[in-house]
């Protein structure tokens, strides 16, 4: 006797261009034409275009326009698929405002955080709930987001947060140090990358922290992912990224952790090509 199957739901956010897109396509290639697959991005023309630019076949690629940098925005679209689903199973947080070498860090940090912290915020808030059995919620940052790459006297700002809130205020407090230039002399580093990452994976720890026990025993991930360096134009303004694994091939270790059983060591933490990176 053939048991119905509940058909899948994911959402990729930033998914219009490079790791989002491909994620995209892996999702769609892996899930069956009963699940649906939401590409988003801020830019209703970009999506469009994306989502017919896809190959055929696997599951439905849907677009949704979502800029996280709307303080609303996620959660109108998160009551909107939960009145069509029911709830999701896989969402991918990669929205990322990107910065140069030649950008004023001063002039940038409010645009770069709302969208890539508070953005990631409140992508937690409206779509963790919402995750159904076995579910996955991977918020795309990088190996930058660890506490060794911060100054000690700083650890405490991040660390054993108990709230998405206290998340917020601390990234807000980073942000309005770089605006006013207290920044240097409290000890920031230069590269916003790295005080924005760490409040990512923060915030992925924070939200981990309050809903281990519930999600483990029903067999979710939530964790942060770092896709390792990739070969795009962005990386390309700050390294040589030559020789670096293509979009499509560093999501394949991303996806990894969406098809292949969950791993509790995962949980909460970290992950990079399937390892632990270590938090302190």
């Amino acid at each position: 006797m053939d048991v119905l199957r509940t058909p899948e739901v994911a959402l990729v956010t930033g998914a219009t261009q490079g790791l989002g897109l491909a994620l995209v396509e892996g999702l769609a290639r892996h899930l069956s034409t009963q699940d649906t697959v939401y590409l988003t991005g801020r830019d209703a023309g970009r999506v469009a275009q994306a989502v017919e630019a896809l190959p055929a076949g696997g599951a439905e690629v849907r677009g949704e326009v979502l800029d996280v940098a709307e303080p609303g925005a996620a959660a109108r679209l998160a009551t909107r698929l939960a009145e069509r689903h029911g709830g999701v199973d896989i969402v991918f947080g990669n929205a990322v405002m990107r910065v140069g070498p030649d950008d004023d860090p001063r002039a940038v940090v409010r645009a770069y955080a709302e969208v890539n912290n508070f953005g990631t915020t409140r992508l937690l808030r409206a779509f963790a709930p919402l995750l159904r059995d076995g579910g996955r919620f991977l918020v795309v940052a990088s190996s930058f987001g660890t506490l060794r790459h911060l100054a000690p006297v700083l650890h405490d700002r991040f660390d054993a947060l108990s709230s998405l809130d206290e998340v917020d205020h601390q990234v807000a407090a980073w942000r309005d140090a770089v605006e006013d230039g207290s920044a240097r002399a409290g000890d920031w580093p230069g590269f916003v990358n790295i005080p924005s990452k760490i409040g990512q994976v923060a915030a992925v720890r924070a939200l981990a922290a309050q809903r281990r026990d519930d999600d483990l025993a029903r067999g979710i991930l939530l964790a942060a992912v770092c896709p390792g360096m990739m070969n795009t134009p962005t990386s390309a303004l700050w390294w040589d990224v030559s020789t670096a694994p293509s979009p499509a091939e560093a999501a394949k270790a991303l996806l990894d952790l969406v098809f292949q059983p969950a791993d509790p060591a995962h949980y909460g933490e970290l992950v990079r090509y399937g390892e632990v990176l270590p938090w302190r």
